[in-house]
């Protein structure tokens, strides 16, 4: 099947055209294949090896770069769909309101009801041992 590679997420021109990876490079030039055989030659092939290794920290180096660039922008999208996925999520408390001290002073204070006094001779009055009359 037949795909378009700037539309397939795993293809170095996906990354490319998306601003995931490094387009403008001097070590990306070092990458690239060289149609013209060299004859061998032993110290060649050691600065090679030693230049591969180089680059490759090089290379390192600025893709991390690279990429913080990138996640800075989007730290602050992330920032701002955290708060407002917390203030969705969480349960806003209501402070009780404050009260004052005079509106206390009227509630603490005990009310006092005149009582009738209960009778020990009328069954019922809330003591246990009652007299009943005939």
């Amino acid at each position: 099947m037949k795909r378009n590679p700037r539309k397939v997420r795993w293809t170095k021109a996906f990354r490319k055209a998306a601003g995931k990876e490094m387009t403008i490079d001097s070590t990306i030039d070092f990458e690239k294949r060289r149609n013209v055989p060299v004859r061998y030659d032993r110290e060649l092939i050691q600065t090679t090896v030693k230049a591969m290794k180089r680059i490759a920290e090089i290379k390192h180096k600025r893709e991390h770069v690279f990429w913080k660039h990138r996640m800075a922008a989007s730290r602050e999208k992330l920032r701002a769909h955290r708060k407002k996925k917390a203030e969705k999520a969480s349960v806003k408390l209501v402070e009780p309101m404050a009260m004052e001290t005079t509106e206390t002073e009227p509630i603490r204070e005990k009310i006092r009801v005149s009582a009738k006094s209960r009778s020990a001779l009328v069954p019922g009055e809330g003591r246990s041992m009652g007299m009943d009359i005939d």
